[in-house]
């Protein structure tokens, strides 16, 4: 079954090919990351109309990758929230417009259900190492710019949220702490690099949240704002660099150790860890290294948006007796549980 997957979340115009949940045909994203980095952050506005530029071209293209034509298509799978309402509409239409046509059935898809079954991907793994799927029961650590969620996962499809962030997210806190530290945008690649050029990490707050499996990373973003205050007016380059690692060193040791912790707690079998910062070397490094269960990440490409995991969610639906739904909206503020 060949599913093309369209994502249209945030500020990437993705389209991807995918074959029975597993094979990767195609991936092609056209980043805006460049756009939107004079702005320090995403607009809305721009983003959606960079969408309406470009879509038409990536999925043409994702479609040459992979060989096929519009008739080789079993499906149409597209996100339909959470996300920028502009920039979601823009996929949507444009899905439910190509399944009109072609008459094929279409799936909305849960944009954060989609990071997860990036996992199921084949050869999809950062490290190249071979695996089976994940066994159930597992544990789902989705970490972006707009989510941090830890959720039990007993079986496709059945999900029990442990806990979420409670202000900002993991990726939103990276990219915060970048534009202040005068690193730019997006935080998260740019964090990490600046992180390795020091081996004297700044001392920087944990937030745990004690009793919790939720997640806190405002006051650690202001953490880094009042430390860079403190420098004055102009940071040295050595401070940029140990207040960069030591965000990184805190962000990683709370995510790491309110997995880990949690998995022991519901006897997880494995552990998946995905979204934008899934991308992050040191966080999953550190994840391996602790868990008791085996560590599934997909490759970078593969945890920031892209149209792929789109398609291998809808594929696991669809064999689960999802029903075509040419009348589906956008649901901005769609939660996972």
């Amino acid at each position: 079954m060949k599913i093309l997957g369209i994502e249209s979340s945030c500020d990437e115009s993705a389209a991807s090919v995918v074959e029975d949940g597993h094979i990767l045909r195609s991936n092609v994203i056209a980043s805006q990351v460049e756009i939107h980095a004079r702005f320090g952050g995403i607009v809305p506005e721009v983003a959606s109309r960079q969408h309406l530029l470009q879509f038409l071209p990536v999925i043409e293209q994702a479609l040459s990758e992979a060989d096929i034509g519009w008739d080789d298509l079993d499906a149409i799978a597209v996100t339909q929230g959470p996300g920028l309402a502009g920039s979601l509409l823009v996929g949507v239409n444009l899905a439910k417009s190509i399944a009109f046509a072609r008459e094929l059935p279409i799936l909305g898809i849960n944009h954060l259900e989609g990071h997860i079954y990036a996992n199921w991907l084949a050869e999809g793994q950062w490290d190249g190492e071979k695996r089976e799927d994940p066994p159930f029961p597992l544990l789902a650590l989705i970490a972006s710019g707009g989510h941090t969620d830890l959720v039990l996962m007993n079986d496709f499809g059945s999900y029990q949220l442990l806990g979420r962030t409670r202000d900002d997210a993991a990726g939103e806190a990276f990219d915060k702490s970048a534009r202040v530290l005068g690193l730019g945008f997006p935080g998260g690649p740019i964090i990490e690099k600046t992180a390795r050029e020091t081996t004297n990490p700044a001392k920087l707050p944990r937030p745990w949240l004690r009793g919790s499996h939720d997640f806190s990373f405002s006051g650690l973003k202001t953490a880094v704002l009042r430390m860079a205050e403190a420098e004055g007016e102009i940071i040295p380059e050595h401070r940029i660099a140990e207040i960069a690692a030591g965000f990184q060193e805190s962000v990683v040791e709370v995510l790491v150790g309110k997995t880990v912790a949690a998995a022991r707690e519901v006897r997880a079998k494995a552990i998946l860890i995905s979204g934008g910062v899934a991308a992050n070397g040191v966080l999953r490094e550190e994840m391996i290294r602790q868990a008791p269960v085996p560590v599934y990440c997909p490759r970078p490409v593969l945890c920031t948006d892209n149209g792929a995991m789109i398609a291998a969610c809808a594929f696991f639906q669809s064999k689960a007796g999802a029903p075509s739904n040419m009348s589906m909206d956008v649901r901005p503020n769609l939660s996972l549980v």
